[in-house]
């Protein structure tokens, strides 16, 4: 009797620890248990910890609540101006619904990528280049919205999505490398001819104070040749000032007003005088204006003619 006793108690804590090895589930602390019993969905969500369900009768789905990171593949789509592109992007989501996101949709996962691809070649095709290159921002919220809306009935959250790389033809790359270098070539341009209008203003200021002292200009040279001359591979070559020739040439010319003088001068006032014709000009005024009066006295008034014509003749012997 006692022996059966001790059979029936083996026996039922066998039993006993068998269903309760069929029986005993585990839930981890980022998963969530939802129990079906018969097929239909139990109302609680099973929590982290241990749980029991009823073996044969009820199946307990884990879902994972962690942040899931999904890798969307390249889709090649068309921009709005007509150009073809390669985008390729990464979607963040997480279950906050666990018995949504197993009763409502087969594959919550496959769901979301394929949502994703769709959404992608819609944002795609209604966005330019250059916003696809530059204001990705604003992409990324459009498109995580579009992703979310239907997402949000599966017990899923989008929480990110980040569009990773835009690949272009190798044609539209050269062409805006072109673009950017010509863009950069004019920046440049203006940049240099700024500087050159700032310079020239300075140096007119610069050449307007040294014209007011001749002194400084000097300096300035004998600065410049200090700064090449500190550097012992070059070859300098000194320009010679016009201030010192215009002083050259005033002095040559000082000398040359003090030694012309003598010369001209007693030549011009000694040969006038010594070896031009001096008896033509010493004789002619002298016959008439002397001899005339005398012979006006002498003479009477009828003979006049005759003593003036004789006396010319005799000057003219």
């Amino acid at each position: 009797m006692v022996e059966e006793l001790v059979a029936a108690g083996v026996a039922l804590v066998s039993a006993g620890a068998v269903y309760t090895m069929a029986a005993a589930r585990v839930v981890k602390q980022y998963e969530r248990g939802v129990v079906f019993r018969l097929g239909r969905l139990r109302p609680e969500v099973r929590g982290p910890g241990f749980t029991m369900i009823v073996p044969g009768v009820d199946k307990l789905r884990k879902v994972n609540m962690q942040i899931v990171t999904m890798p969307v593949p390249a889709q090649e789509g068309i921009t709005r101006d007509n150009v073809t592109v390669r985008v390729d992007a990464v979607v963040y989501f997480r279950v906050t619904g666990p018995a949504e996101a197993v009763v409502r949709v087969e594959d919550y996962r496959f769901a979301v990528s394929q949502m994703a691809q769709t959404s992608l070649r819609s944002i795609i095709g209604k966005s330019e280049l250059d916003d696809l290159l530059s204001d990705r921002e604003k992409l990324n919220q459009g498109l995580e919205l579009m992703i979310d809306s239907p997402a949000v009935e599966w017990g899923v959250t989008i929480d990110r999505v980040e569009i990773k790389d835009v690949s272009l033809p190798e044609t539209m790359k050269r062409s805006m490398a072109r673009q950017a270098e010509a863009d950069r070539e004019r920046r440049a341009r203006v940049i240099n001819a700024d500087a050159e209008l700032q310079a020239s203003k300075k140096l007119a200021e610069a050449a307007k104070e040294m014209s007011e002292q001749p002194a400084a200009l000097q300096l300035r040279l004998l600065q410049t040749v200090v700064a090449v001359a500190a550097e012992k591979n070059s070859t300098l070559v000194l320009p010679f000032p016009v201030e010192l020739l215009r002083f050259l040439e005033r002095a040559q010319q000082g000398q040359q007003v003090v030694q012309q003088p003598v010369a001209p001068v007693v030549q011009e006032a000694v040969a006038p005088v010594v070896q031009e014709p001096v008896g033509r000009s010493v004789q002619e005024p002298v016959v008439p204006v002397v001899q005339q009066p005398v012979q006006e006295q002498l003479l009477s008034p009828p003979s006049r003619l005759d003593v003036v014509s004789g006396g010319a003749d005799s000057g003219q012997d």
